[in-house]
């Protein structure tokens, strides 16, 4: 802390608080940082040896600081006056009793927990049928349902199964439930430690066989499976189709099968997958590769018909020798600082770097574009919407450098979603974003090291899309039990003294679990809803100061805390 820092806390801090011992803080502030910077590069890369390490050097600093404190004659509780500097006060919760309703939705599980196995059949009925009823009885207003084509395609080209998603859908509507469906174009899990696991149709993985540049791959020529690389968007490679072509007649065989559900209004919505995890990206931090939270990641771009695009890119820029990829920009666990690329005043903003980063983002804007022209097409006259990934870590760096390898191109003095979300007005398409349910003190006291803001890229996100005047939803990004969790999506669902009113046009629960429907957890979900909903609650209180522990559990469709 710098002593301009001090003299302005001079102003903020609370009775009992004195300069000295700021002062003192502000010292220790240095050498505790130190000890924490130490602890974090001999864990081997372990959040929980990490935390048990910084823990137990803060408790042994304290007892230190209180002897020190009583020799100097000024003995002060280092714990309480800690609490007062960095415990924000507690806040009565917003009442949002009258507020807009906002639909919620609930994520289903997949196939291995009850839902679609590999033969498109229905598994489990009686089970599903019950906890469907119980979302039911506490109005919740429908679920999501992911239609994957590694299920439905998944042998003969052109030949749908669909019979387990129609046997689904109809339980849905007969329990007077409303439908989000996902066109679910990627692989469902593959990384290490997932027990759920959903290829790419067999067709394709044959094909794949003979030609892996079909597929993502990184500067180390790895190839990645989780989805097909936008390479190939237009190249007739897939049985003499391209991968739009491909897409477009998995989601008109949907719409003709599906044309009563429609009719009726129980499918209220199509989300359209456009990447890994069905989200806009670049599948740049994929755990079977080795990555691990904070990493930067690397980029994606190396199958030969992206090459051949960056050749094509740097051809018409008239710099033949741009035709590369930046070969300082490290490999997936590192920090933005260890690169040359993305450190402060790097690569990234160079001329060389600017034309790189808006070719690789414009491949991704353009992606979205061909796939949701076509969307369009098939679901003619149905909400359509296209998921965008909330990768907030290393946001409070100049290069936003995760997002910079995602296909974002958002550093510090650019906006990055802008032209997003005009690609997704172009289409009249919603967007979906994730993330809303963390804090960013929460991740600062969890993961310092990432530098992670997910409260300031929500912000700018959801504002990016609101200037343009299209739809916005929601989910979250981890599981979510608790008050402080639900009352953060509440705040960015129905932002406070907005002059325009706006608020998200729905919210989706991840997931559906045993643990939800555990009765502690279920009743405030429950109690959620009605404040989404705008309905009155007669317990409202403070926030708890104590959160529960955010390593609860992850979700395949989130990669990253």
């Amino acid at each position: 802390m710098a002593i301009s820092s001090i003299w302005f806390c001079d102003f903020l801090r609370p009775p009992g608080v004195t300069s000295s011992f700021l002062h003192k803080q502000a010292l220790l502030t240095s050498r505790r940082e130190s000890l924490r910077f130490e602890g974090s590069t001999n864990c081997n890369s372990s959040r929980f040896k990490c935390a048990r390490f910084r823990t137990s050097s803060m408790m042994t600093e304290r007892k230190e600081r209180n002897a020190e404190d009583a020799l100097d004659g000024e003995f002060v509780d280092v714990d309480d006056n800690m609490q007062a500097l960095h415990t924000p006060p507690k806040m009565p919760e917003r009442d949002f009793a009258g507020t807009p309703y906002v639909p919620v939705y609930v994520m289903l599980p997949e196939w291995q927990l009850g839902v679609i196995n590999m033969n498109s059949e229905l598994v489990d009925q009686e089970s599903l049928v019950n906890q469907l009823r119980i979302l039911k009885s506490i109005n919740v207003d429908g679920v999501m349902v992911d239609c994957w084509w590694g299920i439905v395609e998944a042998h003969t080209p052109q030949v749908y199964n669909w019979s387990g998603y129609k046997r689904l859908f109809q339980i849905v509507r007969e329990l007077k439930l409303k439908l989000q469906v996902v066109m679910s174009f990627h692989e469902c899990g593959g990384n290490v430690g997932d027990d759920v696991y959903i290829p790419l149709p067999q067709w394709v993985i044959e094909i794949g066989q003979s030609n892996p540049d079909i597929y993502f791959t990184d500067r180390e020529g790895r190839r990645n499976t989780e989805c097909l690389t936008w390479g190939i968007d237009k190249e007739r490679v897939l049985r003499c189709r391209t991968a739009v072509e491909v897409y477009f007649d998995y989601m008109r065989s949907f719409r003709v099968e599906f044309d009563e559900f429609f009719e009726d209004g129980i499918i209220t919505e199509i989300e359209v997958g456009l990447g890994p995890c069905g989200e806009l990206r670049y599948p740049s931090y994929p755990a079977k590769h080795g990555w691990r939270y904070p990493g930067i990641g690397e980029f994606q771009c190396y199958d030969k018909y992206l090459m051949k695009s960056l050749s094509k890119a740097a051809e018409a820029r008239g710099h033949l020798f741009w035709a590369r990829d930046p070969e300082n920009a490290g490999s997936y666990n590192s920090t933005p600082h260890e690169t040359g690329f993305f450190r402060d005043g790097g690569d990234y903003d160079s001329y060389y770097g600017r034309f790189f980063l808006n070719w690789y983002s414009q491949v991704l804007v353009d992606h979205g574009d061909h796939v949701l022209a076509l969307a369009n097409l098939a679901f003619e006259g149905t909400c359509i919407a296209a998921k965008v990934s909330g990768i907030h870590w290393w946001y409070k760096t100049a290069s936003h450098a995760a997002e910079l390898t995602s296909g974002f191109y958002n550093p510090s003095n650019r906006d990055g979603y802008a032209p997003i979300a005009a690609m997704l007005k172009k289409h009249r398409v919603a967007l979906n974003f994730t993330c809303v349910e963390l804090r960013t003190l929460d991740q600062h006291e969890d993961f310092p090291e990432a530098l992670a803001d997910p409260e300031g890229l929500v912000w700018q996100v959801l504002n990016a899309a609101w200037d343009v005047s299209i739809l916005v939803a929601s989910e979250n990004a981890l599981p979510c039990y608790d008050r402080e969790g639900y009352n953060k999506i509440l705040e960015n669902a129905k932002p406070r003294n907005d002059p325009d009113g706006r608020h998200l046009s729905a919210f989706t629960y991840l997931r559906l679990s045993s643990v939800l429907m555990e009765r502690h957890n279920f009743v405030e979900f429950e109690r959620f809803v009605k404040r989404m909903h705008g309905e009155a609650v007669a317990d409202l209180q403070v926030y708890p100061n104590k959160r529960p522990s955010k390593f609860q559990g992850t979700d395949d469709r989130v990669a990253a805390e």
